[in-house]
């Protein structure tokens, strides 16, 4: 009866070990953030919670057509915003939809930046307005949309 007991003691110390590992690992991976403004509409309304990925390399990299929260100096702290164009690849601005600037010729994405777009472009604040935006000032890839 007494090694049964210490048996179930300890694997059930295990797996409280185990779930708290997890729960440390998923708050340090993960967080969310609350969408502020409607430059994402249709996608992403305002006040709609999303989950990021802040070690987004374990879900993947970043790519084309990505939903991103980068590191802003507004009062929520973020921005975001979907990945246009990556670094080294052309930016047509015939072909940027809504070009609000209406700039005309081709723009090469510098190394170390992505292109972002809001997917509402009539009102978005995006890269055609503040340029690329640095890889190293994304703070997440947004993984789940609630």
């Amino acid at each position: 009866m007494r090694k049964s007991r210490k048996r179930a003691i300890t694997g059930f110390g295990g797996t409280l070990l185990v779930l708290l590992a997890f729960a440390i690992y998923f708050h340090l991976t993960f967080t969310t953030v609350v969408v502020s403004g409607e430059s994402m509409l249709p996608t992403l309304t305002n006040g709609q919670r999303v989950l990021t990925s802040r070690a987004y390399w374990l879900v993947g990299p970043i790519r084309d057509k990505d939903v991103v929260v980068i590191k802003d100096d507004g009062p929520t702290g973020y921005i975001i915003k979907r990945v246009y164009k990556m670094a080294g690849e052309i930016v047509d601005w015939y072909n940027v939809p809504d070009n609000v600037d209406f700039r005309d010729g081709e723009y090469k994405v510098p190394l170390g930046h992505v292109y972002v777009l809001g997917d509402n472009r009539e009102v978005s604040e995006d890269s055609r307005r503040f340029g690329p935006v640095k890889v190293d000032d994304i703070i997440g890839k947004v993984v789940i949309r609630q």
